[in-house]
C-alpha cells in the first residue's frame, strides 16, 4: 500500500489515541467496538487503520505490516523492539507494573528469608529481570488472563502485572507491595517506512508530538 497503515488495539489505548490522531488530521470512518471490521478506513484516502491485540502491535510493524502502531512500554519491553524506533512517548494509556500478593501475606518477610517464591504473570522478561537485580529466587508461571486468580487458588504466591485504579486488586483480596516501573504508551515506527514513506510520516509524527507537547 502507497499510503499509510497505523496498528492500533481496542479499548483504553484506540480512545485516547483519538485526538492525537485528530491532531494529525486523521479520523477513522467507525469505531472498532462497533465495528468487527480489522481493517477500518478513514477521512484520507491513503491512511487506514488496523485493529490487532495489544501484545500483537510491535510485531505488525516489526514486519511493515503497519508503517506506525501505539504499544505500551510493558509490551515494548517483552517484544524487546527489534526493528522499532520508538521516537514518542505518547504519554497515554497510563498504569503502574507492580508486585501483589494476598492480603496478610509477608511478602518483605518472604525475601528477607530467601524464600523462592511462585510468580504468575505474562510480562516474563520484565519479572525475570526485576527479581534478579533483588537477589530473589523466582518461579515464573506464565498466564494470559485474570492474574488476580492464581495466588488465591494457590498457584503463585504473588503476581506481576498492570494496576491502574487497584480496585481489581482490592475486590480480590490482593495488596500491591512493590511498584516495578510506570507504563505509558508510545509511538513505535517501522525503519524501513521512515526511510522510504517519510514524506508522508513526516507530518504525523510532527502532529504527534505537537499534541503531546501541548497536552504534558
Amino acid at each position: 500500500m502507497d499510503g499509510i497503515t497505523i496498528a492500533l488495539s481496542k479499548g483504553r489505548i484506540f480512545d485516547e489515541t483519538l485526538p492525537l490522531l485528530a491532531a494529525a488530521g486523521i479520523v477513522p470512518e467507525e469505531s472498532p467496538e462497533q465495528s468487527r471490521k480489522l481493517i477500518i478506513g478513514t477521512n484520507g484516502a491513503k491512511t487506514r487503520l488496523i485493529i490487532v491485540r495489544a501484545s500483537d502491535v510491535p510485531t505488525y510493524v516489526q514486519y511493515g505490516a503497519a508503517d506506525l502502531g501505539v504499544a505500551g512500554k510493558d509490551v515494548l519491553i517483552e517484544h524487546g523492539g527489534a526493528g522499532l524506533y520508538q521516537p514518542l512517548d505518547l504519554g497515554i494509556a497510563k498504569c503502574r507494573m507492580m508486585v501483589a500478593v494476598p492480603d496478610g501475606f509477608d511478602y518483605e518477610n518472604a525475601i528477607r528469608q530467601g524464600a523462592r517464591l511462585r510468580i504468575a504473570t505474562k510480562y516474563l522478561k520484565t519479572a525475570r529481570e526485576h527479581f534478579a537485580a533483588k537477589g530473589v529466587h523466582a518461579d515464573l508461571i506464565k498466564l494470559y488472563g485474570s492474574m488476580e486468580l492464581a495466588p488465591l487458588v494457590g498457584l503463585s504466591d504473588a503476581i506481576v502485572d498492570l494496576v491502574s485504579s487497584g480496585a481489581t486488586l482490592k475486590a480480590n483480596r490482593l495488596t500491591a507491595v512493590e511498584h516495578i516501573m510506570d507504563i505509558s504508551s508510545r509511538l513505535v515506527v517501522n525503519q524501513a517506512a521512515l526511510k522510504l514513506k517519510r514524506d508522508r510520516l513526516d507530518p504525523v509524527l510532527a502532529a504527534f508530538r505537537n499534541a503531546v507537547g501541548q497536552n504534558s
